[in-house]
């Protein structure tokens, strides 16, 4: 079994949708969470309204910052995705257990302002590319966690182009 941790500034959005989506495709492979630098202190009821027309679940999910994932008691991450590009460029906290730290940046959806529809297609257009992500990531097999180029391979799943 293995943890990911999906980072992101404000917890509220992409990492939520991308610890979703991880817990349902691993299918038991991974325990996934999610957490923000400056968490907004609730997820975005959009990110929560994808997950529903996805037909994921959607309790248990709250805005928290990756604090509780640094410390001592934490859980040992294998792997830390972060999800947009201000997180990434933030300085992260020590991760116990020196896990891979790896960057695949999406579009912000909460940032999209309009209508419903409008915003439930900026959501959707997030929530599918994470899905064709972290399909590729499982693809790979759960080898690459020991291979020497691991975190690179991990890496070129975010660099793809496919916008």
């Amino acid at each position: 079994m293995r943890n990911a941790l999906f980072v992101c500034t404000a917890n509220s959005a992409r990492s939520v949708l991308g610890e979703a989506i991880l817990r349902h495709m691993s299918e038991g492979k991974f325990n996934t969470y999610s957490a923000g630098s400056t968490p907004r202190g609730m997820v975005n009821p959009d990110a929560i309204s994808c997950l529903q027309r996805k037909n994921l679940p959607t309790d248990g999910f709250r805005s928290k910052s990756w604090e509780e994932f640094a410390g001592a008691d934490a859980p040992k991450m294998d792997l830390i995705i972060t999800v947009c590009d201000s997180a990434a460029g933030e300085v992260c906290p020590v991760w116990p257990g020196h896990p891979f730290v790896v960057h695949w940046g999406i579009a912000d959806p909460a940032s999209v302002e309009g209508d419903d529809a409008t915003r439930a297609e900026a959501f959707d257009l997030a929530y599918d590319r994470l899905e064709r992500r972290i399909g590729a990531m499982l693809a790979l097999g759960d080898d690459v966690f020991s291979a020497a180029d691991g975190k690179n391979q991990l890496s070129a799943i975010g660099a793809s182009a496919d916008d």
